[in-house]
């Protein structure tokens, strides 16, 4: 089939002629695009969007004109438009991290800190040994209420506890001061 007959029925809206032009057509534009673009995800993404495009605005494309030509104009528009996204992606993060860091930041208390430390050592530990810690210290719950919370019998609560601030301490301790 010539390209004359396929620019028509593409500008017809054949469905089967976009499948054709994309066979035709979809490696030029994904090259370009991954050119532009370096990263194969929003490359892919770009293509997409040329498709698309090119197949909602079928009726403007003049079926004298070379398909790929056409295409290839999108795909200019498509990449400018992403790299556009990008600049003011950045720009925005960029300017949020310059608001940041002039907003007067909250200093954190020692206790603050300490409890952060201390809930992100617990973190470590995994279970059950964090949950029997945290019921135990911070809800003040004795062993044999954790016991019976978690269906465990109250000597493995308490070998949890034991174990679990062994290596709580060990995580915790400042070496060489």
């Amino acid at each position: 089939m010539d390209s004359d007959d396929l620019a028509l029925r593409f500008a017809a809206g054949n469905p089967g002629a976009l499948e054709e032009v994309y066979a035709a057509h979809g490696r030029l534009v994904f090259s370009l695009c991954l050119t532009a673009l370096r990263h194969r995800q929003d490359a892919e993404d770009a293509a997409q969007q040329v498709f698309t495009r090119a197949w909602r605005s079928r009726e403007s494309f003049d079926p004298s004109y070379p398909v790929g030509a056409w295409l290839t104009g999108i795909t200019r528009r498509v990449i400018a438009d992403h790299l556009d996204r990008r600049r003011r992606q950045q720009q925005a993060a960029e300017a949020e991290v310059a608001e940041w860091s002039r907003a007067d930041q909250p200093v954190l208390s020692d206790a603050v800190v300490d409890r952060l430390t201390v809930t992100d050592a617990l973190d470590l530990l995994g279970p059950p040994a964090d949950e029997i810690l945290k019921l135990v210290y911070t809800e003040d719950l004795p062993h044999r209420e954790v016991a019976e919370r978690l269906g465990m019998p109250v000597g493995t609560v308490k070998s949890h506890v034991h174990r679990g601030l062994a290596r709580l301490r060990e995580r915790l301790e400042v070496r060489d001061v």
